[in-house]
């Protein structure tokens, strides 16, 4: 895992690497994924640093709430609310993180199947 304050991640949000946003507000960027694994899979990021999903305890709640809120209206604004999507949250190296960056992947465009993985 990528693990210090110099990710890709980290160039996106700086500007230094240039993406098309499918969806942009205040607290994340949200853009298409380099390696989908849906017909729609897009990452999106807090504009606000935090390495995992498990850092998100030591945060303001109000932090966690947006982040979650602006995935969800990323989804929506793909058009993904009526068939419905997955959002997945990797954390650490067994959780298959592979950028030390919180990120969410919303999956969609096709029905999903369980497990996983």
């Amino acid at each position: 895992m990528q693990n210090s304050f110099d990710t890709v991640f980290d160039k996106i949000i700086s500007g230094d690497i240039q993406v098309d946003p499918v969806f942009e507000n205040d607290d994340v960027l949200a853009f298409n994924d380099m390696n989908p694994q849906a017909p729609v899979h897009v990452l999106v990021i807090p504009k606000k640093r935090s390495s995992r999903f498990s850092e998100l305890s030591t945060k303001p709640v109000e932090d966690t709430g947006r982040f979650f809120a602006a995935v969800s209206a990323a989804a929506s604004s793909l058009g993904l609310d009526g068939p419905g999507y997955r959002m997945v949250v990797n954390n650490g190296s067994d959780g298959g993180q592979e950028v030390e960056y919180l990120h969410a992947h919303i999956l969609g465009g096709r029905r999903l199947n369980w497990p996983p993985g």
